[in-house]
């Protein structure tokens, strides 16, 4: 496979390689690939995780929430969030 990279990104990748962290062009785009999968599969098991969310929230009696119950479920769900993606990266 090649790939055509536009004039800014190949600048990119031959400052990368100048300041040493990468050793050519390959390894930069392995690196970028790599990146973007990890990305990827946390973005699906998030996905995922939504779903399994949505349909135990189908399963069972429905709560009525408070506005300050329902500050706190969101503070709650933002806090797991942010430590999943934490864990993935």
């Amino acid at each position: 496979m090649q790939v055509q990279l536009t004039p800014e990104q190949s600048s990119f990748v031959d400052l990368g390689i100048q300041e040493g962290r990468f050793r050519d062009p390959e390894e930069a785009v392995q690196r970028a690939l790599a990146q973007w999968e990890k990305r990827e599969r946390a973005r699906v098991e998030l996905l995922a995780s939504l779903d399994l969310a949505e349909q135990s929230l189908d399963a069972v009696e429905r709560e009525s929430y408070t506005s300050e119950t329902l500050h706190e479920l969101v503070a709650s769900l933002q806090e797991r969030g942010i430590a999943r993606l934490a864990s993935t990266c």
